[in-house]
Formats: C-alpha cells, structure tokens, sequence
C-alpha cells in the first residue's frame, strides 16, 4: 500500500454540511481512545495528540502552537497529521496540516451549531480576527446562508481588513455586539475573559474555540453559570481548558452540569433546551475530531 500525500488542493472537494454529518456519524462508532501531551517554553506549545477509533484507523497529529511567529510573517501554528491504517497499523496517508486543522476546528463548532443555535438565528458575531475567525464565517454561512457576520478584534484594523475580505462588518463595541448576536463564536489566544456573561441574552448560542491550555479562558463564570454548557469531548476538556477547569476548580460549575458531548449525540442529549437558553459548547478539538475528519478528506480526495 502506497502513502498517499494529501495537500490543499483537497478543499475545493469539501463541504462543511457534509463534514459535520461525518463527524456526527464517527461519534457512532466505538469511542476513541486518546492521548494528549503537551510541551511549552514560555508561550510557545508543542502539542501531540493520537486517537484511535476501532474501525477508522489511527491519527497522530503534532502541532506547534508559536504566538510570535505573525510577528515574523510566519504561521503562527504548524505541524502534521499522520493517518494509519485500522487494519495493519502502517501509514496510510499524510494529510495536510492547515487543511486538516482549518475544517476539523470550525466543523467542530459547526456541529455544535447545528444541534444548539437557534434555527432562525442571523445575527452573528465572530470574536477574534485570525485564521479561524475566517474558517468560522464560511462554515456558518453554509449553515445560515443570510447570516449577518459581524467582527471584533482587540486590533480594530484586523477586524477591519478581515470583514472587508469576506463581506463581513467589523464592530468596535464588543459589549453591543455579544448583546446583539444570536450566534458568536470566540478565536482569540485570550488569558483573561473578554466575554462577560452579563450580555449575553436569551437564546444565544456561543461557539467556545480559541482557549486550548489550562491558563486560558475567553468567557468568565456567570457566562459559564448561566448557560448550557456542553462539550465536544469530556475527555479532552475536564483538566485541560481553563475554559471548563477554572470553573470547575471555584465551583461555579460541577462535572454534571456539562449537559453532553458529542459520543451523547446518538441519543439526542446534545440539544438546545428550549428556545431562550443560553447554550455554550467547548470546543476541544481531540484527536479523534483529527482523525474523523482526515478520513474524510481522504474519502473525499477519491
């Protein structure tokens, strides 16, 4: 068996409605078994993180998180992602870093927003101004084709220059925006909470993307105590994201106020209560959201 190279000629093959069904369909199978370690030096991370789904095979992905890389005019995240064979172990396919990171992260959010934003919700705020505040636009326009995007930034020019390249309307009151928005989704590499859950209003859903380390959180905790508050993976969450821990270790919240994660969607526990909920979802980003969603480019590069 040949290794196939998968590159970023692959996305022009791509759908992210399609994707979200994958995902939904590989939380089906048998639950994945997953490994995380992290390395740092200072604010610079190496994160490794393998899965392994009985039936779909194996995934190793090695990403370098440099927050100082823009500065220099490099991506500020790198890495590889390495598919294996469920059958006999060997490598079956190396798949794109970028492509692979870009639809796995906001078709992760997406799902969430399938299940928990409401139905008629247009009014859209992304928070943040990078890379994936730009894969978040393009993933809930497939999902709200009459979205009103919105975009904050900390730099106002960012969010300028993002919003004149996608069609989008850059806000430099951030308060108004969240209070406004049916939809939000938060990117940053924020420490500190930048959303306050005194603005949030009834029915909206927040897509929870940008915090990764067990230092980092974008929403504080009455955002957190307000909501239902889900999770794509307990398991790379609880004791990982400041997001989820922080709360968890002051007592705001307990293990079981988190309502489901994905392996519950089967069930039809990973759904918005009623109409006025607040719904927040954690996006975590496992392993084994890499290893589904490589496989499904690969599916879909023929």
């Amino acid at each position: 068996m040949t290794t196939r190279m998968i590159g970023p000629e692959a996305e022009a093959r791509l759908d992210w409605i399609a994707l979200t069904d994958a995902l939904a369909a590989g939380h089906a199978l048998p639950r994945a078994t997953v490994a995380d370690t992290f390395l740092y030096r200072g604010d610079d991370t190496l994160l490794t993180r393998s899965a392994w789904i009985d039936g779909l095979g194996l995934a190793v992905k090695a990403a370098s998180v440099f927050p100082g890389n823009p500065a220099g005019g490099e991506e500020m995240v790198n890495g590889v992602v390495n598919l294996l064979d469920d059958r006999t172990g060997r490598l079956e396919a190396i798949v794109d870093f970028h492509l692979v990171t870009r639809w796995k992260t906001a078709g992760d959010s997406l799902l969430s927003a399938r299940r928990l934003a409401r139905k008629d919700a247009r009014r859209v705020l992304i928070v943040g101004a990078g890379k994936v505040a730009a894969s978040m636009i393009d993933a809930y326009r497939a999902l709200f084709p009459d979205a009103q995007v919105s975009i904050w930034n900390r730099s106002p020019q960012a969010a300028r220059d993002l919003a004149a390249r996608t069609g989008a309307t850059a806000t430099e009151d951030l308060e108004r925006a969240v209070r406004e928005a049916e939809v939000i989704a938060t990117t940053t590499m924020a420490r500190d909470s930048i959303i306050r859950g005194a603005w949030l209003q009834p029915g909206t859903h927040l897509d929870l993307i940008g915090a990764y380390r067990p230092d980092m959180r974008e929403v504080d905790d009455e955002a957190i105590s307000r909501a239902a508050l889900f999770v794509d993976s307990r398991q790379t969450t609880i004791g990982h994201i400041g997001e989820i821990q922080i709360p968890l270790d002051n007592g705001t919240i307990c293990e079981s106020d988190i309502r489901a994660d994905f392996y519950d969607l089967p069930l039809g526990a990973y759904a918005r209560p009623d109409d006025d909920a607040i719904t927040i979802a954690k996006n975590g980003g496992g392993a084994h959201l890499d290893l589904m969603t490589a496989r499904h480019i690969l599916q879909v590069a023929g």
